[in-house]
């Protein structure tokens, strides 16, 4: 049977309110989401989140802020983000958290007469040279502990080729692997679901939401997309599944929907 879990709930105002859900819904563990304020490193008890998930029996894993970017073009600023995923790194040691979600980011854009353009694109090569230097910090100090860092696919799709490049480059380590979001990728048009699938074999993690049309994060079966296809890939991979809705009513009417389907 495939892992569920949930991620960081706004409505939940501690860890252990959300523990408490999880375990009453069957669900296996939560994505603490550290663009919450109590998922910062430094506001994370250690003693106190291992002995919430010994009492309700769950794990966790962790969504990185979605602001981190190793690769600003300012080198304090990309320092900085790299220290803060050394030391995320450290707490999934201890807390025996075996992944951590990540997100690529555009950058910044120029608005020119006839077109868009990113900064990282016009200056590919140092962007590429700092995620390399990312990639070997973060490799490192995973050492052989299993911890795998989950890039996943975001709003709008990978929709430039230096993206697309940093995930390759990234995946040249053991220590990365794939997040699947199907809500978001059904937004976008299935624009990065193709390259998912070329790169299947590091797929792990997946986000799991229904989507009407551009409307993400709806529960399970409030949407037109084929989940059962979403199941049977995330089955052939053994994926964790988060199922990435916003609310606590949301989450409910999923974990229903997946009972009455045969999949908890």
């Amino acid at each position: 049977m495939l892992r569920f879990g949930m991620p960081t709930l706004i409505e939940l105002k501690s860890t252990e309110e959300s523990a408490e859900l999880c375990a009453e819904l069957g669900l296996r563990f939560i994505e603490l989401n550290m663009s919450f304020p109590q998922y910062q490193p430094e506001a994370m008890d250690i003693a106190a989140l291992k002995a919430i998930k010994e009492k309700y029996g769950i794990f966790y894993t962790i969504h990185i802020d979605e602001s981190l970017d190793p690769c600003s073009v300012n080198p304090g600023i990309a320092r900085v983000y790299t220290e803060t995923m050394l030391k995320t790194i450290e707490i999934a040691k201890a807390l025996e958290i075996p992944t951590l979600n990540m997100h690529l980011l555009r950058g910044i854009y120029v608005t020119l007469p006839d077109r868009r353009t990113y900064v990282y694109a016009e200056n590919e090569g140092l962007y590429l040279e700092s995620m390399r230097k990312f990639r070997d910090t973060v490799t490192e100090a995973i050492g052989d502990s299993g911890i795998k860092v989950c890039i996943e696919n975001i709003d709008d799709g990978w929709n430039q080729a230096f993206m697309l490049h940093a995930v390759d480059l990234l995946l040249e380590s053991p220590a990365f692997a794939l997040t699947f979001d199907i809500g978001h990728d059904h937004a976008s048009a299935n624009m990065d679901k193709p390259e998912i699938m070329k790169r299947a074999d590091r797929l792990i993690h997946m986000h799991m939401h229904d989507a009407l049309g551009k409307k993400v994060h709806r529960a399970l079966g409030d949407g037109e997309m084929n989940l059962p296809e979403y199941l049977a890939l995330a089955k052939e991979h053994n994926c964790r599944v988060v199922v990435e809705t916003k609310t606590v009513e949301a989450l409910k009417t999923s974990v229903k929907w997946l009972k009455a389907h045969g999949e908890m």
